[in-house]
């Protein structure tokens, strides 16, 4: 059966990764002082994340010409 309250604070955490929120303001949310935590079990990268990023990296490499 699943933990439905480990199944918000999960939702909850990809949600505000998602959104832009940093890992340090995430753990100090959760109330986790190891960043391991917070990497391995809650910060998933998303289909949209990887999007950003390699948009991101495309704008880096266009204002190095």
């Amino acid at each position: 059966m699943t933990n439905t309250a480990h199944l918000f604070r999960h939702t909850h955490t990809s949600l505000l990764a998602g959104a832009g929120v940093t890992p340090e303001q995430i753990m100090d949310r959760l109330g986790y002082s190891d960043d391991q935590i917070t990497k391995n079990d809650y910060l998933h990268v998303t289909k949209e994340m990887k999007k950003e990023a390699s948009h991101k990296f495309n704008e880096l490499m266009r204002s190095l010409r």
